[in-house]
Order: structure tokens, then C-alpha cells, then sequence
């Protein structure tokens, strides 16, 4: 079973159920999903929320209520311009501003055409290190793997970041209160991407690497439909899933409107961009990569 044929069944799954939300169809999207401001408040009450002063998030509808949860607790955040397409590609909203401006409104600013209205474009080199990064997801497991919509354009955002140290290479250790702990994980002792300890290029990266507990945490908001080895999951045998690929960025908490989970995922998570999986067609069309790429002038 490959990674299409999984957005597939979930995609099919909310189209033939009453879970999905409005834009629709929920097919060749983040689909948005009853409950969303049930997860976005089970997620504002883990210990990785209260810890973060900067967020990234994506854009998309079922992130919605994050993304007013954040600005109305004072917290800044950064979210990336559609496919990367400008030479400043992230929009930062400033909880601040809203403040000194009465007529700018957090509702409206928060939407995605209103974050392009009331954003501050800014070059990746203006953002700063991000506590708390929250990705919309198609599908996703308890052990952390993540399938979006298939455009990629989340994990070269993550690349980006990381090879200028605003994200880290090694995960956050979760507290005990962070959520539940999966049951169990489908990455075996020999999985090239399972973490046993540091690897040798993780402890000679020279980005700006924090401590353990003040690392980065990656999170997502999703429906129960989308937890692919959960009870709800449209996939009849977890075990068919796909592996994660190298440029996958995995999650530490998935957030369902029932649940929080910790994953402790065992997958690392990548450094910097993979210059050889991009061809000059997708470096043409994403200023930020096309000045950075090895070899361009």
C-alpha cells in the first residue's frame, strides 16, 4: 500500500461519513473535520503549548482554531506562503499588533485569505526558533509517521528552517503530562529511521541545537478517522501502512478531539533540504530554494 492509496481511503472514508467539514470535497486537502476546536483545545492544554512563544502552522481549515488559540494567547505565529512561491515565503502574525490595532481582528486575520492581509512577509533568516510547529495531516499513526496531501511542500518548509537552525534535528523529551503513550510501534530495531540514541551527523550538525526540553515539538491537530492504526481507521491492517520516507518530518503529539497522544516516535526526523530529490523545475518555482541550491549561481 502506498502513500496515495492511503490519502485515498481517508479521503473516501470522511466523504462517506458525516466527520468532514467544510471547504469540500475533503479529497486532495487537509481534510477539516468535526471537532476541531476540541482537539485545537486538547492541544492547548499540553505542557508543549504552554512552553511555546513561536509557532509555525500550517494554513489550512482544520488548524483554524490553533491558529486564533495562539494569537489570543500572546504567542507569535509564523505560517508559510502558498507552495513557497515568494522570496520572503513565511507570513508572521504578531500577537502585538492586534493589540495596538482595535480595528484588526483575530478571527479574520487568522482565515487564509486574511493571514495573507494582516502576515508580515519575512526571509526564513527572520525566523526566530520555533517552539511548536503544527502540521495538518491526511493520515497519521501513534508512533508519529505522517501522510499529507502529497505536495511535500510541509517537509521543505521544515528543511528550510532547519538547515538555519529555527527548527531541531532532535526532539523535545515529553513530560508525563504531555499526553498518552502509544501502545505500541511499527518501526523495527532495524528501520534505518528508528533512533536508538544520536546519530553521528545529528551530534556534528552545527545548527542551533537546544536542549532536550526546549527543542522543537512537532504536533498535529486531526479526526480519529485519520489515526491510521487507530479504531476509526479506514485502513483494515495497520501493518500495510507505508514506511515514513527520509524527508518526513514525524510527529511527537497527535491531537484528536478524544485524545492526546504522545508518540515517543523512534523516527529521526531530517536535516536540511534533500538538494538531489529536487529537480530544476521545483527549485524554478521556490525562490528560497533556487538561491540556496548547491551549484546555482
Amino acid at each position: 500500500m502506498d502513500k496515495q492509496a492511503v490519502r485515498e481511503a481517508v479521503w473516501d472514508a470522511f466523504e462517506a461519513g458525516d466527520q468532514a467539514r467544510f471547504p469540500f470535497p475533503p479529497h486532495d486537502r487537509i481534510p477539516n473535520f468535526a471537532g476541531a476546536d476540541d482537539a485545537c483545545d486538547r492541544l492547548t492544554d499540553t505542557d508543549a503549548w504552554a512552553a511555546a512563544s513561536t509557532l509555525k502552522c500550517n494554513p489550512d481549515a482544520p488548524q483554524l482554531p490553533v491558529r486564533r488559540a495562539a494569537l489570543r494567547a500572546g504567542k507569535t505565529v509564523y505560517v508559510a506562503q502558498p507552495r513557497l512561491r515568494d522570496a520572503d515565503p513565511f507570513l508572521r502574525l504578531d500577537p502585538e499588533a492586534f493589540e495596538a490595532d482595535e480595528s484588526a481582528e483575530i478571527d479574520d486575520a487568522t482565515t487564509v485569505s486574511g493571514i495573507s492581509t494582516h502576515g508580515i512577509p519575512v526571509p526564513p533568516e527572520d525566523v526566530p526558533h520555533v517552539d511548536l510547529v503544527v502540521a495538518g495531516s491526511v493520515g497519521v499513526t501513534t508512533d508519529g509517521a505522517r501522510i499529507g496531501k502529497g505536495e511535500g511542500y510541509s517537509d521543505l518548509e521544515w528543511g528550510v528552517l532547519s538547515e538555519l537552525g529555527a527548527v531541531d534535528s532532535k526532539a523535545r523529551r515529553a513530560s508525563g503530562s504531555e499526553g498518552q503513550s502509544p501502545s505500541g510501534n511499527r518501526a523495527s530495531s532495524g528501520d534505518s529511521r528508528t533512533q536508538s540514541g544520536d546519530s553521528e551527523a545529528q551530534r556534528a550538525s552545527g545548527s542551533r541545537a537546544k536542549p532536550d526540553d526546549d527543542a522543537t515539538t512537532v504536533a498535529t491537530t486531526v479526526h480519529e478517522l485519520s489515526v491510521l492504526d487507530g479504531p476509526e481507521s479506514p485502513i483494515a491492517d495497520a501493518a500495510d501502512l507505508p514506511a515514513p520516507d527520509a524527508h518526513d518530518v514525524p510527529l511527537d503529539l497527535v491531537v484528536t478531539p478524544e485524545r492526546a497522544i504522545r508518540t515517543e516516535t523512534p523516527y529521526a526526523r531530517p536535516e536540511g533540504i534533500d538538494w538531489d530529490a529536487l529537480d530544476d523545475e521545483k527549485l524554478d518555482a521556490i525562490p528560497v530554494l533556487a538561491e540556496r541550491a548547491p551549484g546555482r549561481e
